[in-house]
């Protein structure tokens, strides 16, 4: 919830003056419960989905790094309230575990999937084989010299999250009230 990422797609999706929802999974930092490898976590992230249409009662656009995409896409691909789906370092393999995406195959709505290009997580060319075989709309985003956790190059993903959004959804970044 804090680490860099996901502070800084939080604040590119909050320049569209979009809420935004940060959360830890179970176990995790000062939550309550015990990790789940996946299965409760994706629990999780559907409870978070249903407190973000409570609250605003708006399409919603998924983003989750890392562990958070990975779980976070089984929960909110194929919900209907889910506008849009943004994976960022996304994991294909993590000490030996293999992560599945085939869930995305049949999955029509928007997705972006942004990655440093030295991300140790995920191979360029790994990611590119499960970009192709997912339908569109989608977009691949390679952040060059970028590892897993964007360092050094935070501003190209805030960019590439920006660029999306308008491209896809026809918002535009909200002007920032002079101070």
């Amino acid at each position: 919830m804090h680490t860099k990422v996901v502070y800084h797609a939080m604040k590119a999706l909050n320049s569209f003056g979009l809420p935004v929802l940060r959360f830890n999974f179970r176990g995790v930092g000062l939550s309550d419960g015990e990790h789940a490898k996946g299965r409760g976590e994706v629990e999780d992230a559907r409870a978070a989905l249903n407190w973000l249409d409570q609250e605003f009662h708006r399409p919603i656009i998924f983003a989750g790094f890392s562990f958070g995409a990975a779980t976070g896409l089984r929960a909110a691909y194929d919900d209907p309230r889910v506008a849009g789906l943004i994976a960022l370092g996304p994991p294909l393999a993590v000490e030996g575990r293999l992560y599945n995406y085939d869930f995305l195959k049949d999955c029509a709505k928007p997705k972006l999937f942004v990655a440093g290009a030295n991300d140790q997580y995920s191979s360029r060319a790994d990611l590119k084989t499960l970009y192709d075989a997912l339908p569109g709309p989608k977009v691949l985003a390679v952040v060059e010299g970028g590892d897993h956790f964007f360092a050094g190059h935070l501003p190209e993903l805030q960019a590439a999250i920006q660029s999306w959004v308008t491209g896809m959804f026809r918002l535009h970044p909200v002007a920032e009230a002079k101070q």
